[in-house]
């Protein structure tokens, strides 16, 4: 049952009890069980005055953005421009503790089942008190965890869940959010009952058969024998049942843990793949006194996978070159807290424009990003947050592979991150520790890490690794493979081009960067100079742009105050896409591309060279000023085309030629003044569920409807009818205005709007104004319908 709706929240205090509910006071904490907790434990505690919220809550993303009071001088970074600029850590005990209560009823019928509590991702550090008792806790911000409560449960009456949550301490480098800002459910199971991440399957494909192999752990939790049966039926895409497996009767002691093994064939399976990428479901029954006490359904598909020295990844038999982006886990609006929409939304964003694989960089993901990636078609490289080997740092690793292997977008396990072990024998030993696990759970997937130092690429952790993850250095990745022609490749990171989106002119005290593709910090490069490596090599199995989406903190290259947010990826962190969003898609998508650029408002440069751009996949470009042409360019491969052109208001045309024929054209115009608001939505009818999302994109046109590209209105939203406004954004990597606000201003023509529907069905309108501006309305229409069981 879903647990996100109906929470209470506050700041606490990391070093006064007095601030934080009486939290350790007197050193009592743990002196006797279920007393002197916390008073917020309590469960006759008010928590009227506490600000109501439903989760997945980030709170970092409320917090104003702060600047260090005594900063390094330049050119040292701020070490608080990782993050973000949010006041969370040692220097900021006020805001880096946060205390959740949520109270509900439980029927006296519960008595005699077993009750937990499963927490998807909590940043970070948590207490969870249950009536008052400490019942658990998690130190990783990433890693799912389970708290069984059965013990501690008042039957027939009132029940208070307590979280305490310090993100006091960090575990990246990057925006990481702060609260509980995935989903928590209560599960009620039978005594006798399959685990969490108790089933798996795998497959085999045998020409024209697969064979699934199902493993089902059983434990009974009671304390008596049960005789129970195990019924597990298999249904194909379209719902129809292919298999129906049964055990025999089995007697299942108390306390005991069983793994059962079934096998089922199918004939002319249909294969999950990047075009067509079928699911199957297994549904698990545990059969006992003539009735079902316990069931279990898991989605997989049916594919193999395998990674060539020579010829690099193969899928279902089929040569793939990985073209994927890595991503962090935040989105302008909502920060670390995005709703299940909003990955698929941006999953969704990605697969459009020829992007095939997805590394989560640098922990594991929410389970509804992998649920996208298995929906659409797109190839994940699972990573865990940290490569250690010791008892907290495994069971991170355990805990993610047992969650993830159902997956079929999975085909990588990664162990690392450009750790500072990567090329020594003590991080070696660490790696075979983490392979040995990772073998245990799934021998079918292999291990790779990202490796930073082509210096050590060949030793320390490389040998232990299945496929060597290249971070950087592509050009160094062909030598690699003479030396060492029998381990596989990819690029684990490649990239991590800087621009802003709209800006094209060069000013390093601006705190942006040009849009075309031509900045680059040391270590990494132009789109084009990797591509033109990793594109025209079997060899290495692709590569993963660093990034897709913009992400906060870790600002490079300006990695100081105001800057806020970093400026790698080919969409802004609102998802708005960048130029060299287009330049990938050329070479990743099999459509015709034909983008132009810059925009063509450069008023006061009259007769001065403009550098104008096209990224094509056609065969040869000719464009035009004013309808006069500027000269015809043929298109290499991987490459882009360009003129430098006398500016003059008016119209720069680009025509496209495919085969001697024009097939595409792109203009840019000289737009008008501001004078106008155009309200755009990604789709106008959503559940009313209490979860689901529309993404409203607003445009700052001229009185032709022309987005005006160096617009800066603020835009002021008034929304009425069953819903709430989530988040706003602009993707200004220096924007400090609240993203929880309602109101923002247009960055180069273009902010963001988050609406999020109500479980009452009807027609949510939001209306945007701004001063000088026709205002714009549009209405989303909230639709019935079934919402899954959640706790009241």
């Amino acid at each position: 049952m879903l647990l996100d709706f109906g929470w209470r929240f506050r700041l606490g205090h990391a070093c006064d009890e007095s601030k934080d509910f009486d939290f350790g006071l007197d050193q009592r904490t743990f002196a006797k069980a279920g007393t002197n907790v916390a008073s917020a434990a309590e469960l006759n505690f008010d928590d009227s005055s506490w600000q109501q919220v439903n989760l997945p809550h980030d709170w970092a993303v409320a917090l104003p953005f702060t600047p260090s009071s005594n900063p390094p001088p330049p050119p040292t970074d701020d070490p608080h421009a990782a993050h973000g600029f949010k006041p969370l850590g040692r220097d900021y005990p006020e805001t880096s503790i946060g205390w959740y209560r949520r109270a509900f009823d439980l029927p006296a019928s519960d008595l005699g089942r077993r009750l937990s509590l499963e927490f998807d991702g909590v940043f970070r550090d948590c207490i969870v008190m249950f009536n008052g008792y400490i019942v658990g806790g998690n130190q990783s911000g990433y890693a799912p965890f389970r708290v069984d409560v059965t013990d501690f449960v008042n039957y027939g009456g009132k029940n208070v869940l307590t979280v305490r949550v310090d993100a006091t301490l960090g575990e990246g480098w990057f925006y990481e959010g702060a609260g509980i800002y995935r989903h928590v459910w209560l599960v009620k199971t039978d005594p006798l009952h399959i685990p969490q991440w108790g089933t798996w399957v795998t497959s085999k494909i045998e020409g024209a058969m697969a064979s699934l192999d199902i493993s089902t752990e059983l434990f009974n939790d009671g304390l008596t024998v049960r005789k129970c049966q195990l019924v597990s039926t298999v249904f194909d895409p379209k719902g129809r049942v292919v298999a129906s497996l049964k055990t025999p009767v089995l007697t299942v002691g108390s306390q005991e843990k069983r793994t059962l093994a079934q096998r089922a064939v199918l004939h002319t399976p249909t294969l999950w793949s990047l075009e067509t990428p079928q699911l199957y479901q297994l549904v698990t029954k545990v059969v006992s006194g003539g009735k079902a006490v316990d069931d279990a359904a898991v989605s997989f598909g049916i594919r193999s996978i395998n990674f060539d020295p020579d010829k690099g990844f193969f899928l279902n038999g089929k040569p793939i070159k990985l073209n994927g982006t890595c991503n962090h886990q935040d989105h302008a609006g909502v920060g670390s807290a995005l709703p299940d929409r909003l990955h698929a939304w941006r999953i969704e964003r990605l697969r459009e424009m020829g992007c095939n694989a997805y590394r989560t960089a640098h922990n594991p993901p929410a389970p509804e990003l992998l649920d996208a990636c298995d929906r659409v078609g797109i190839l994940v490289v699972d990573e865990t947050r940290r490569m250690s080997s010791d008892e907290e740092a495994i069971s991170e690793l355990e805990r993610m592979i047992r969650r993830d292997r159902n997956h079929p977008s999975v085909i990588l396990w990664s162990i690392g991150n450009e750790e500072p072990q990567q090329g020594t024998d003590r991080g070696a030993r660490i790696a075979t520790t983490m392979k040995r696990v990772c073998r245990e759970l799934d021998p079918t997937r292999p291990i790779t890490a990202a490796v930073d130092n082509d210096k050590v690429w060949g030793i320390g952790i490389t040998p232990v690794l299945d496929v060597l993850g290249c971070n950087y250095r592509t050009g160094k990745i062909p030598a690699f493979h003479q030396h060492y022609p029998n381990k596989p490749t990819i690029g684990t990171e490649t990239g991590s081009t800087v621009c802003t989106r709209g800006i094209y002119v060069s000013d390093p005290t601006s705190g942006y960067c040009v849009a075309y593709d031509t900045e680059a910090p040391w270590w990494a490069s132009t789109a084009e100079a990797w591509l033109n490596v990793v594109a025209p090599r079997p060899f290495i199995g692709g590569g993963f742009v660093w990034t897709g989406f913009d992400y906060r903190g870790e600002p490079t290259p300006q990695n100081r105050w105001p800057n806020i947010n970093s400026q790698f990826g080919f969409m802004d962190t609102c998802g708005f896409p960048k130029d060299n969003y287009f330049y990938y898609k050329a070479w990743w998508s099999n459509e015709p591309v034909l983008h132009l650029l810059p925009h063509w408002n450069w008023q006061g440069k009259e007769g001065q060279k403009i550098n104008v751009w096209c990224h094509s996949n056609l065969d040869r470009v000719e464009l035009f000023l004013n309808g006069r042409s500027q000269g015809v360019r043929d298109v290499a491969p991987l490459k882009h085309v360009e003129w430098d052109v006398v500016y003059a208001p008016g119209v720069i045309e680009a025509r496209g030629y495919k085969g001697g024929e024009q097939v595409l054209t792109a203009k840019r115009e000289t737009t008008g003044a501001p004078s106008q608001i155009v309200l755009r939505v990604d789709r106008a009818t959503i559940d009313a569920d209490g979860e689901d999302i529309a993404v409203v994109t607003v445009e700052i046109a001229d009185a032709q409807g022309r987005i005006v590209p160096t617009a800066g209105s603020s835009v002021a939203f008034a929304l009425s009818g069953p819903g709430t406004l989530i988040g706003v954004g602009n993707g200004d990597p220096k924007s400090h205005e609240a993203d929880k606000g309602t109101s923002r201003s247009a960055f180069n023509g273009l902010c963001a709007a988050i609406l999020q529907a109500t479980k009452t069905p009807g027609t949510i309108r939001l209306d945007a104004t701004a001063s000088g501006l026709q205002s714009a309305s549009l209405s989303i229409v909230t639709t019935p319908v079934a919402s899954r069981p959640c706790v009241g």
